[in-house]
């Protein structure tokens, strides 16, 4: 920065032998400056701050007829900056650059600022932040307990507005993708199971890498900040296919597990029925048991609400009535009939059709959510 002071000193004898012909002013060596009173100005919350040199201090101080002294200078200065994370990587910060007299308080010296005060070049683009125009200039007085009393100071404020294109590029779109990609396991069925375990186990340990190295950008902080909450999201999502593969693969166990299962009864039905030995009965089987109802009455030398079955064994003893088996069409069901289509309709393959719209869905609120409360914060 080029840093411009200006004061009249008013102890001052000039003699006008030293300006130049026609001239109001004298431009006098940096060693003069020492010899001089000077505002002893410093920054309050600089960590590093040093006058620029390379063969000499780049530093300059001008005299006027009218006992006017201007000092300036090129500084290099290290400002500690008070920083908020929750809306990164939409935050907006906050930085001042306070000056204040180090040896005068207010009653000996008042600061002001210049007509121009801070003035930025328009030509400095920084790579991650917008500089917010127009800038905040404040001349106050701040009490310092370090040094036992009021002193005049003055504060511009920075506002610097942090720019998203390069986490929509690196973070933000890479991940979305990460998420689609793990839907393409509904897709896959139970005959592709090292390609779905794959294909999943990827795409949560592709977040997990990304979210690790997106930490490295930025100072660790103990708080939650807005992008661990879009991470988190999508490895949720991630792992939300990851944990209904593994519903579908236990459903497909039960429901291999009960076609498997036929009771050594039922062949021996059959073969009743087909030799016409089974009389005034239906067999009925479903999920692995065998229910036994009447068909319409007959002339059936039974007792009523009881069937005969006869087979190669000889009679059988009655058998109790059953009730008419209900359609087993709730949540525990491994598989069951249509009723309109008549068309079996297993578990686990509409868990995986429905989680092809639901998890899409889903996903869409949670953008349509996240963005418009980011934005509607930062604004």
């Amino acid at each position: 920065m080029f840093v411009h002071q200006k004061w009249v000193e008013s102890r001052l004898d000039l003699h006008d032998d030293i300006f130049e012909e026609g001239d109001d002013h004298v431009i006098l060596p940096p060693e003069f400056f020492d010899n001089l009173w000077q505002p002893d100005p410093y920054f309050l919350n600089s960590k590093i701050s040093e006058i620029a040199t390379l063969t000499h201090k780049f530093s300059s101080v001008t005299l006027y007829k009218n006992s006017t002294v201007r000092y300036a200078c090129m500084m290099h200065a290290i400002i500690a900056c008070q920083m908020e994370f929750q809306l990164y990587p939409m935050d907006i910060q906050i930085c001042p650059i306070y000056i204040e007299s180090f040896s005068y308080h207010n009653q000996k010296i008042r600061l002001k600022w210049a007509d121009n005060g801070v003035t930025i070049n328009p030509e400095l683009k920084l790579l991650q932040y917008n500089l917010g125009q127009p800038l905040q200039l404040e001349e106050t007085d701040g009490y310092m307990p370090e040094k036992y009393g009021n002193f005049s100071r003055l504060a511009v404020y920075f506002r610097f507005e942090r720019q998203i294109g390069h986490h929509l590029i690196q973070t933000f779109a890479p991940s979305s993708l990460v998420v689609m990609l793990s839907w393409f396991s509904f897709w896959l069925g139970l005959d592709a199971i090292p390609g779905r375990v794959t294909l999943l186990v990827t795409c949560m340990l592709t977040l997990v890498t990304m979210f690790t190295g997106m930490r490295a950008d930025i100072p660790p902080v103990a708080y939650v900040k807005a992008l661990d909450l879009w991470m988190a999201g999508c490895m949720l999502f991630v792992f939300s296919a990851l944990g209904e593969f593994v519903v579908v693969k236990v459903l497909d166990v039960q429901y291999q597990y009960q076609v498997n299962k036929v009771p050594k009864v039922l062949p021996m039905r059959i073969s009743a029925m087909e030799k016409g030995q089974c009389v005034g009965t239906v067999a009925n089987w479903e999920g692995g048991t065998v229910n036994v109802r009447p068909r319409k009455p007959t002339q059936t030398p039974t007792t009523p609400g009881q069937v005969s079955l006869q087979g190669n064994g000889g009679p059988q003893p009655p058998l109790p009535p059953t009730k008419q088996p209900t359609r087993r069409q709730s949540i525990l069901s491994v598989a069951w009939t249509d009723t309109d289509t008549g068309i079996e309709k297993i578990m686990w393959r509409e868990i995986d059709k429905m989680s092809r719209v639901v998890f899409p869905g889903l996903f869409l609120v949670f953008v349509v959510l996240y963005w418009p409360i980011l934005i509607f914060k930062t604004s």
